[in-house]
């Protein structure tokens, strides 16, 4: 069973990371653009799951949310990794709620460590994907898409309240991924 842990994002946030994707598909370069309605927040990426630990995952959510707050996520700039002049993914990061995702996702990787799933070899970054390069296509013109809407929400960053983390099933198809919510684990309100 394939897993991830995430923070699920608003309809309208989803819709204007889609628009940033329409804009950026102007460029013809070839990727992997993540659905609308799939994107989100990974914390931790659990892949492939034996079923016999989802009882002790759940438990490690339900753990660490405890005494967590809900908190505000605010969007700022489109980037890419490695780097925007040579992308393999692209993303959006956030400014504000940056510490509280890094905090959430430095004791999943914490707690989950301890029932055997392998801690991430690199350091945890509070970004969302929107896609993924498959070639070097037009990877010119993505660039300079990409460095055009770079500073797109500077003075009118969107921003939503993060209520809850959720443990997904990730089920692969021709059609691409489809998510299922295996646990919901509500964070305190303030």
């Amino acid at each position: 069973m394939r897993t991830f842990i995430a923070i699920e994002l608003p309809e309208e946030i989803r819709e204007a990371l889609g628009k940033i994707q329409e804009e950026l598909k102007r460029s013809g370069a070839d990727v992997k653009w993540v659905t609308p309605k799939n994107i989100h927040l990974t914390l931790k990426f659990l892949g492939d799951l034996n079923e016999k630990k989802l009882p002790q995952i759940k438990e490690v959510l339900d753990e660490v949310v405890r005494n967590k707050t809900t908190f505000p996520i605010r969007f700022s700039t489109l980037g890419a990794f490695p780097k925007i002049d040579s992308p393999r993914v692209i993303w959006v990061g956030i400014d504000q709620g940056d510490s509280e995702t890094k905090a959430i996702a430095c004791e999943l990787e914490e707690k989950i460590a301890k029932i055997g799933i392998p801690k991430e070899k690199r350091e945890f970054s509070s970004h969302i994907t929107l896609g993924r390069t498959r070639s070097d296509k037009n990877l010119d013109g993505l660039v300079e898409e990409i460095k055009k809407l770079e500073n797109l929400w500077v003075g009118k960053n969107p921003e939503c309240l993060i209520k809850t983390i959720t443990l997904f099933q990730s089920s692969l198809s021709p059609l691409g991924p489809t998510y299922a919510t295996l646990k919901e684990a509500s964070l305190k309100t303030t």
